[in-house]
């Protein structure tokens, strides 16, 4: 008899990646490809469309081959969110490249909904903040750039989504339009109360409603891939948002538990329940649904996470691999007073500054690179406390413990360092690719693999729990000084 299992693809910011996953959590295969980032501006990020379906079914090709008598009972879908593709329903080919989350280019259309007062009716129904983070303004900024383009939109024949509706259509071939709650949540589109397109929204970011996909629940058949494009028909029987569904394999079924996912950015979420929670600076968001009934959660996202060190490596060169930063920094007794705020695209939770820019302050002539990779890896652990402070209104004694995930989590410095500043213990799992987890439960709970989100959960296992030894003394004045950093990083680019 074979093995049942789920192929869940992690279509991230950076690359794609394919899992094989079983009943027991066990990664039976997997394979994962980078793709292309394009810079066209300061401040623009932009990715090839057909670049990302041609990993995507070069990953899945590649993990199914591994698997032998596997057989894959459904495939789930867990994506970077907010980032947004326009196609050609006919041709299947994308009509310019996404725009992605990190993009800055709408700013200036951000700063004039402000000034016209639009933000609170947009926060009140969408739980986001007017940001260029957020799809909405990317798809309108797509639809001035040809009279054509819009007026295809109007009549369905260019269609919009984010890259969950881009791959599913793919893999399709063209049949399947659709998009989860988790993912409509965050394109400023949607009704946060009732799950719908906002008919009002849509008028004020000048967007077509023939263009959108259709929402679905997160857990649920939505279709089947071609035969000819994956080599059989298999049910996409999942679909969620990256953060949500790492927070979902990391059991935060219930209201308070916080897991906070070290990646390209950071984001930190809690299960609010089944009613939207709304707090300064933290965005109210869909967590997901199972059934015809939404969950919800609070975020803290966070643009820079461990693109400060992609940034440190690539750009400034000074280290080779993202793994040396751990040594440098071990290499330093403190951070002799040298902080990095990377708002390398503005500072997301909880200031939503889109005008900040990056910083580096306290550099003297012994600065040097272990320097900067100490206080890149700091950043990334201060940002997640401004980003809990604000979740939690200052109170730190709700939280408990911080569940983690994602690559940076591996860094065994920068959890310690987190662990001391926050003053609560940080638990690293197992299976620290949580997304992917998370897209798999999404389809293992309709295909049947587990039975319930308690089922799934229980064969979770943590590798890890850092617990704090820092004073509380130097607790607080190692943040005083990021505070002051920050200050300086704030609003540096002028309004035109």
């Amino acid at each position: 008899m074979k093995t049942e299992a789920i192929l869940a693809l992690d279509l991230g910011t950076t690359g794609n990646r394919a899992l094989v996953i079983n009943r027991e959590h066990r990664i039976l295969a997997q394979a994962y490809l980078e793709f292309t980032q394009y810079f066209p501006k300061a401040g623009w990020v932009e990715h090839d469309a057909e670049e990302i379906f041609s990993t995507t079914l070069r990953v899945a090709k590649e993990a199914m081959a591994q698997t032998g008598e596997v057989q894959i009972k459904a495939i789930g879908i867990t994506n970077q969110r907010e980032t947004v593709v326009l196609w050609d329903k006919k041709s299947g080919k994308p009509v310019h490249r996404a725009i992605v989350w990190q993009c800055r280019r709408t700013g200036e259309d951000c700063a004039v909904l402000k000034q016209q007062g639009a933000e609170d009716e947009v926060h009140r129904k969408t739980g986001l903040y007017l940001d260029p983070y957020f799809s909405a303004t990317k798809i309108a900024w797509l639809l001035r750039q040809s009279d054509s383009w819009r007026k295809k939109a109007e009549k369905g024949d260019i269609l919009c989504g984010t890259i969950d509706s881009w791959i599913i259509f793919k893999l399709t071939n063209g049949k399947v339009h659709t998009t989860d709650v988790s993912n409509a949540s965050r394109t400023m589109l949607m009704n946060l109360h009732s799950g719908n397109w906002d008919p009002e929204l849509l008028r004020l970011f000048n967007i077509p409603a023939a263009m959108l996909p259709s929402i679905s629940k997160s857990s649920g058949i939505v279709g089947e891939t071609d035969a000819d494009i994956l080599g059989s028909r298999i049910p996409i029987a999942g679909i969620i948002g990256d953060q949500q569904s790492a927070a979902f394999a990391q059991g935060c079924f219930h209201p308070g538990v916080v897991k906070n996912t070290y990646g390209t950015g950071l984001f930190l979420l809690r299960h609010s329940g089944q009613e939207p929670d709304f707090i300064p600076g933290m965005l109210s968001t869909v967590a997901w649904a199972l059934d015809e009934r939404i969950e919800y959660a609070v975020e803290g996202s966070i643009f820079i996470g461990g693109a400060a060190i992609q940034w440190l490596r690539d750009q400034l060169q000074i280290i080779d691999h993202a793994e040396e930063t751990e040594a440098l920094a071990q290499q330093l007794s403190g951070n002799d007073g040298v902080y990095f705020v990377p708002a390398l695209a503005g500072l997301g939770a909880p200031y939503w500054d889109s005008q900040a820019r990056g910083v580096i302050v306290g550099l003297t002539r012994g600065t040097n690179r272990a320097h900067l990779a100490r206080a890149a890896l700091e950043a990334i652990a201060y940002q997640t406390k401004d980003a809990v402070d604000a979740m939690f209104r200052g109170r730190m004694d709700s939280l408990k413990r911080l569940k983690v995930d994602g690559g940076a989590c591996r860094n065994n410095f920068l959890m310690q360092f987190q662990a001391d500043l926050l003053g609560v213990p940080v638990e690293r799992p197992l299976i620290i690719e949580t997304t992917a987890l998370g897209a798999a439960g999404m389809a293992g709970l309709a295909a049947g693999i587990w039975t319930s989100p308690d089922d799934f959960i229980r064969h979770s296992k943590t590798d890890r729990v850092f617990q704090p030894v820092m004073t509380e003394t130097e607790r607080t004045a190692l943040y005083s000084d990021w505070q002051r950093a920050v200050e300086r990083a704030k609003a540096w680019v002028k309004q035109a």
